[in-house]
């Protein structure tokens, strides 16, 4: 017993929260899975016969399923609970999963791959997603920067880091197909981890039988309705789209870029590796960073401000130094740090609205991180052609200042409160 509460006592001063740590754990595992194929499927369907604007399609579709996933993934914790909005994700996973690869990918039938992949993504927004809405609820206000940076750190580094190391390995030793059928067995177990071995309890606001049909239809519109009600929180989501718009257009564009110094394809690759080893790293860092910072100073100035420059950076520093690989990763890595310094938005945004609207805060928060995926490439393809690298870099850049500017009106109600009652309060 003593040394269950010892465990417990680290895991809190360390920021995660004990009583959701195995939660932690199963988004980790169930994200490996989820992301295992995204830095080679693309390239594996091309040399099928795939051709790359119906690769570029298939993502595509994938991608709005996300964006309404993760739109109603904080309004469907509130309706139904966290448990059964995780466990819909994971058999949206599964079934979309087992579809597209039992039955579309083995003979390229593109007409089923789309709906098919399509139907996959719903998963994780719907898994990942609730359960940082389950973290936003159950931690402590002057915590809760730090628990949201565990839950990036674990999402990050199972998407983009685990699930391409595992990938890397597992297609030599078995084959692409197998290694696309073991995706759903981390899923599972990523599943099991988050709503089973984890026995946190999440309490939903009792109603009356004849009020429950209702209620929950009323949770799902008041995920639409409170950029109505709370314009804050509409702010808070066109800063979260901002967040991630330059990852999404860089590899469209800055690859190119880049060969005309002399830096190749497989040397980007490794440094656009690295970035994210250090993006996963500064996740849990700037969460801390957010809690003695102050959320609100550290979005601004190390997200909107740092982005702006790196992003600057990046397109300058081949110039300036002649093509330095170094150069390039040290600028690389601190772009992909300032990444990372919008990770306490997802604890201001919940923080600017009552506890009734906290789920619908954050669905509207996870849908500016879904439309991410479509910002980015839609400004390079509609403005590439005729401003070029430097103009889409100046794009960015003038985004992301943008962001830092809109999130000094993200007040917490306590600071809004105080400064008219002239009262002194620590800047969040």
């Amino acid at each position: 017993m003593n040394d269950l509460r010892q465990q417990g006592n680290f895991l809190d001063k360390i920021g995660i929260p004990s009583n959701l740590v195995w939660g932690y754990i199963g988004v980790l595992i169930f994200m490996m899975g989820d992301g295992l194929e995204l830095a080679w499927l693309s390239t594996y369907l091309v040399e099928q016969g795939i051709t790359i604007q119906q690769a570029a399609t298939l993502t595509t579709a994938y991608g709005v399923t996300i964006a309404i996933a993760a739109w109603f993934s904080g309004v469907l914790v509130e309706a139904i609970g966290p448990r059964i909005t995780m466990t819909i994700g994971a058999l949206f996973y599964a079934i979309g999963h087992a579809l597209f690869v039992g039955f579309a990918l083995p003979d390229l039938h593109y007409g089923l791959m789309i709906p098919t992949y399509a139907i996959r993504g719903f998963g994780y927004p719907m898994f990942a997603y609730a359960f940082l809405v389950w973290v936003t609820y159950k931690t402590p206000q002057q915590k809760l920067g730090t628990a949201v940076g565990w839950f990036w750190f674990m999402f990050t580094g199972g998407l983009s880091v685990l699930g391409a190391y595992f990938s890397s390995w597992s297609i030599q030793a078995f084959g692409h197909i197998p290694t696309l059928w073991s995706a759903i067995l981390w899923v599972i177990i990523g599943w099991f981890f988050a709503v089973f071995v984890n026995r946190d309890k999440f309490e939903l606001k009792a109603k009356k039988d004849n009020q429950a049909s209702s209620s929950k239809l009323k949770e799902l519109l008041n995920g639409i309705t409170i950029v109505k009600r709370e314009p804050k929180v509409a702010l808070a989501g066109i800063v979260r789209i901002i967040n991630q718009t330059s990852q999404y257009a860089f590899p469209l564009f800055l690859p190119i870029y880049l060969a005309d110094y002399g830096i190749s394809m497989t040397v980007w690759l490794n440094i656009w590796g690295t970035i994210f080893i250090s993006n996963i790293a500064f996740n849990l860092i700037f969460g801390v960073v957010g809690d003695k910072f102050g959320w609100r100073n550290t979005v601004t100035w190390f997200g909107g401000v740092g982005c702006a420059t790196f992003t600057l950076l990046l397109y300058l520093a081949p110039q300036w130094f002649a093509g330095n690989i170094f150069v390039l990763a040290i600028v690389g890595v601190l772009w992909g740090a300032c990444l990372a310094g919008y990770v306490p938005l997802s604890a201001l945004t919940p923080s600017l609205v009552s506890d009734g609207d906290k789920g619908a805060a954050m669905s509207i928060l996870n849908l500016g991180a879904g439309l991410c995926v479509f910002v980015g490439p839609a400004l390079v393809a509609l403005f590439f052609n005729f401003v070029g690298t430097q103009g889409i870099i100046f794009i960015l850049v003038g985004l992301y200042v943008l962001s830092a500017v809109l999130t000094r009106f993200l007040k917490l109600p306590s600071e809004v409160q105080a400064k008219a009652e002239g009262i002194e309060e620590r800047v969040i």
